[in-house]
């Protein structure tokens, strides 16, 4: 296995992996496991190449109550990571499960009559500690394991947009990331450990996961980059927009961080149809990834997702059926395949990582409370610039105003050229 570096710049060779979503039965067959499923996925999955999948166990299925852990439950998690390791596959486990693929998986004891704040409830959050230790314990001693991840995009309870909004404050979301990494870490010194966020943690002023958060929790800041959020409504088909979103927030996380040598994972990133068309899929992938590869701290690419959602399966928005690098059947798709070249292109002959010089300023408000984010959105005048000048191939970097001054910092990131 290829070894994790937490805390470096890109010392070892970029990671290249996928979400992990079961081909047969989606994230339910959790409820009737199948490890030859499982099996089989990881060996279509190792035969394009990839070397790491994160996986998702359900929530509600490890902890019916919150009194309750089922060992069955957690031990089927550690047989995935062995079958993986059968097929030289590296995981990274999610914890809190939480929010998957626009349908949410919270257990009965914090929801209807026995609704809690899953951030701010002390009942709660020991419980959340629990099985993340739990989860930990299971996993730590595997050779195959790389970190934990709190939970997928746990940010979306908490936004105004949610039917079921729970409401907590920035200062209340970073002491539940403090106490739930530090129950991993307890457990798991070692691992590389992180929590994730859709892209209102960037953009959103009132999201209470902010971009300090964001840069300073964890062992690497993770990126999620979806393009039909707000980019795909702002620029039109064959727009470098689409494209260049993801090193927009690769270098939108790489200036939130005090730290240059700070890890970046791309965790997410998907070609979400109709804004990437089905015959523009690979395409999309390629040119998506390759822009953001010379990042000195990146730590790797991890696609969503490896397989398609059965059309058997009622009731997903319709661009979750085509998301896979497979089909449900296992097959290859294009998108798959030029993951493949790729992945074996840059074995053979690695892109060299640059330092980019020249960066883009911006003033992000209040970093304590996000207030001020919103300069970073997509339909505003920073990303309108720095979309500009990457379009023609002068790979812009960003910088908060607040380092301009600061002679260190803008030289451990190769800065020479700052841009009002």
């Amino acid at each position: 296995m290829i070894p994790a570096v937490p805390g470096s710049p890109r010392s070892t060779p970029l990671r290249w992996g996928v979400n992990y979503t079961p081909s047969e039965g989606w994230f339910h067959s959790w409820q009737d496991f199948d490890v030859d499923s499982v099996r089989a996925d990881f060996e279509s999955i190792a035969k394009l190449g990839l070397d790491h999948v994160r996986i998702f166990p359900l929530w509600p299925l490890l902890q019916p109550n919150r009194s309750l852990i089922r060992p069955a439950g957690i031990a089927d998690v550690g047989r995935v990571v062995d079958a993986a390791a059968e097929f030289g596959l590296d995981v990274s486990v999610d914890g809190l499960q939480g929010h998957l693929s626009s349908f949410d998986f919270l257990p009965s004891w914090v929801t209807s009559w026995h609704r809690r704040n899953i951030y701010t409830d002390p009942d709660v959050v020991a419980a959340e500690a629990d099985l993340i230790t739990a989860l930990a314990n299971e996993v730590t001693s595997r050779p195959n394991v790389l970190g934990m991840t709190v939970g997928n995009e746990t940010n979306q309870f908490a936004v105004e947009r949610h039917p079921e909004q729970q409401l907590t404050s920035p200062a209340e979301m970073g002491e539940w990331f403090k106490t739930l990494l530090a129950a991993a870490r307890k457990v798991w010194p070692t691992g590389m450990h992180q929590h994730s966020f859709d892209d209102n943690a960037w953009f959103v002023d009132s999201c209470p996961v902010t971009p300090r958060h964001a840069a300073t929790l964890g062992d690497a800041t993770t990126v999620h980059s979806w393009v039909f959020v707000a980019v795909a409504h702002l620029f039109p088909q064959g727009h470098p927009a689409r494209t260049l979103f993801a090193d927009y927030l690769v270098q939108l996380a790489d200036a939130y961080s005090d730290d240059p040598a700070r890890p970046i994972w791309l965790q997410e990133i998907g070609a979400p149809y109709p804004a990437v068309p089905f015959d523009g899929a690979a395409d999309f992938l390629e040119q998506s990834l390759r822009p953001v590869l010379d990042t000195p701290n990146l730590w790797g690419v991890t696609w969503w997702c490896s397989h398609d959602v059965s059309r058997k399966l009622a009731d997903f928005p319709e661009l979750e059926y085509t998301l896979g690098l497979l089909d449900s059947d296992r097959r290859p798709k294009p998108a798959g395949l030029r993951l493949a070249e790729l992945i074996a292109s840059e074995r053979a002959n690695p892109t060299t990582p640059v330092q980019r010089d020249t960066a883009l300023t911006f003033d992000p408000g209040d970093e304590d409370t996000g207030v001020g984010r919103s300069v970073a959105d997509p339909s505003g005048e920073l990303f309108t610039s720095w979309l500009a000048r990457a379009a023609s191939g002068t790979k812009p970097a960003l910088v908060r105003a607040a380092k301009t001054s600061d002679a260190d910092y803008l030289a451990a990131r190769g800065i020479t050229n700052v841009i009002p």
